[in-house]
Order: C-alpha cells, then sequence, then structure tokens
C-alpha cells in the first residue's frame, strides 16, 4: 500500500448524480461513493483519465473536479464503517459487515460501487410501494435495475420478477446481487422495457424523469389491464413532465421524501 491515494470530487447536478456515478463505475475498478450533489473516487492511481472522459460531457450537466492527495488510511474500512443499514417499508438492507434482522424482510447489499443500496431517496420510497403493492405469486418488471435490490424486494415477497438495465456493470450486479441473496430471477437483459415482451402486475421504473417521458408508451404497454405502474427517480421540479406523459392513467399515490417524487399509477 503507497503512503498517498488520490480523491477525485465531481460535484454535479442532483438530477446527474447517478448518471455520472455509473459512468465512473466504468471506467475504474475502485470504489465510487454516491453524495446529493457530488461523486467521489479514491484511489491509489492516477485519476486523470476519469477527468478527461468528464470533460467530453455536455457543460449543461454542470460537472466541476477537484482532486486532492491524502495520507493512505484504510478508507475502504472507513467507508465500510459509514456504511448504515436501513429499514423501508418490510425490509432491513444492509452490508454483510452488519447482522440480518428477525423480524424484517433481509436484502444483502454490499455498496461498493454506484448502485442502489436503499439509501437513496428514490429506492427508500420504491421499497415502501413494493411492501405494500407486490404480493407472492404476481409478475414484476424492474426496469433500470441498477444493483436489483427493487426486483430482489418483490422477489422476496413471492413475485417473478425480470429485470433490466442498459449498463451491462448493473446487470453484473444485479445478477452478483439474486446470487448473494440465495434468490432467483425468471429473466434478466441488458436493454431496455422495450425489450419485453410479455405484460406484468407490476411494472417498476427508478429512472429519471426525462426517461420515464421518453419510455412512456413502452411502459405503459408493459403493464397489464388494472395492473400497477411504480414511477421514481423525479425531482419534484421535473414531476409535471412524467405526470402529463402518464395522464391516461390513474394515479394512485404520491410519494415524496425530501425532494423526490414516487408516483403510482394503474393503468
Amino acid at each position: 500500500m503507497s503512503e498517498t491515494y488520490f480523491e477525485l470530487t465531481v460535484i454535479v447536478h442532483e438530477q446527474f448524480t447517478d448518471l455520472i456515478a455509473d459512468l465512473i463505475a466504468n471506467l475504474t475498478d475502485d470504489g465510487v461513493e454516491i453524495g446529493r450533489d457530488r461523486v467521489i473516487v479514491r484511489s491509489e492511481k492516477d485519476l486523470s483519465g476519469i477527468i478527461k472522459e468528464l470533460e467530453k460531457l455536455d457543460p449543461s450537466i454542470g460537472i466541476t473536479c477537484t482532486v486532492e492527495e491524502k495520507e493512505n488510511i484504510d478508507w475502504i474500512q472507513a467507508y465500510q464503517d459509514s456504511i448504515q443499514p436501513i429499514e423501508a417499508g418490510a425490509f432491513y438492507v444492509h452490508p454483510e459487515w452488519y447482522p440480518p434482522m428477525d423480524d424484517k424482510i433481509n436484502i444483502l447489499i454490499n455498496p461498493a460501487l454506484a448502485f442502489g443500496s436503499g439509501h437513496h431517496a428514490t429506492t427508500f420510497t420504491c421499497l415502501e410501494a413494493i411492501t405494500e403493492r407486490v404480493h407472492e405469486g404476481q409478475r414484476v418488471l424492474d426496469i433500470g435495475c441498477g444493483s436489483g435490490i427493487l426486483a430482489l424486494a418483490a422477489r422476496k415477497l413471492g413475485a417473478r420478477v425480470e429485470l433490466c438495465d442498459v449498463d451491462p456493470l448493473s446487470v453484473e450486479s444485479a445478477e452478483a446481487n439474486f446470487k448473494l441473496n440465495s434468490e432467483t430471477y425468471d429473466k434478466i437483459w441488458e436493454g431496455s422495457v422495450n425489450q419485453a415482451k410479455d405484460s406484468y402486475d407490476i411494472v417498476i421504473a427508478n429512472i429519471i424523469a426525462d426517461v420515464l417521458r421518453a419510455l412512456a408508451s413502452e411502459l405503459k404497454r408493459a403493464v397489464k389491464e388494472k395492473g400497477t405502474l411504480i414511477l421514481s427517480g423525479i425531482l419534484d421540479k421535473k414531476e409535471s413532465i412524467v405526470t402529463d406523459s402518464f395522464s391516461d392513467l390513474t394515479l394512485l399515490e404520491r410519494k415524496q421524501k425530501d425532494e423526490w417524487i414516487t408516483l403510482i399509477y394503474t393503468k
């Protein structure tokens, strides 16, 4: 272990945080930490290559990069110590260095990369919605699955699940997390909802408002009549983009945590 390491902090507009984190995760094998408006990478290797790639992005994303050289403490352990388990709905989401809870449905997620571990407000409210809406034997499709946490939650409630993501690293992460939790899925693929061949009792899409608008017709097609559509990743200031695109459905519930919105519709 070298005496110092580099810490890259990328400040970004909040609505792009997850996208930038996913991009960085594809550029490095080092751990990626996500905050509300920032992404942090720590590495003993030179991080200038990541900065060069970020500089190619549209300036409207609003990226600011800073690099510091720091004393090389055991930051992996420090990061692990900073990650707390969460309780959301019926679920207890925890990394492997915390024990399970007896009175909760346990989901084991090790948050080593830029994927959902339940801490983000949108994942939290989706877990609440899954607790309330998903039942044994239903068919559930998770679009933009990330870590697979939402599909895992539905599976642990007895649903049959399929999941997909346009990012191959997310697909790998979801596969690994299903294995870690000793759970199975019906199907997983790299891609989006347009590749779904069937219709589902519940479709979950925790993405961002602009993508939800772009996928609106395909998302509605994937839901059975009288089925449920859970949409999340929506900043409150962009809520109208989604409500306008799904106005032909019936809004069952609106959940809000911080500035993030989850909308639950029926077809």
